[in-house]
């Protein structure tokens, strides 16, 4: 369920609105990603509810953009 939840956070936009390279903007449902190669995606804290997470990626021009988005912790299982 854990991964399922995460992969539905990474996929649900598959494009986003060009930004400077070194400013994270919040996901908003619905954005533009275009996600040609991953560069980094925070670890996933082990607490039970919503935590921050951040994504870094590069376009298909090789512009990197940073999304800060919000995540299930992998702490609810048990």
């Amino acid at each position: 369920m854990k991964k399922i939840l995460f992969a539905a956070a990474l996929c649900a936009g598959i494009a986003a609105q060009a930004q400077a390279a070194d400013e994270a903007v919040p996901y908003r449902y619905g954005m533009d990603l275009d996600i040609a190669h991953l560069v980094s995606v925070t670890p996933i804290a082990d607490v039970c509810g919503v935590v921050p997470a951040q994504m870094t990626y590069l376009d298909s021009e090789g512009t990197t953009h940073t999304v800060n988005y919000m995540v299930f912790g992998t702490g609810c299982a048990g």
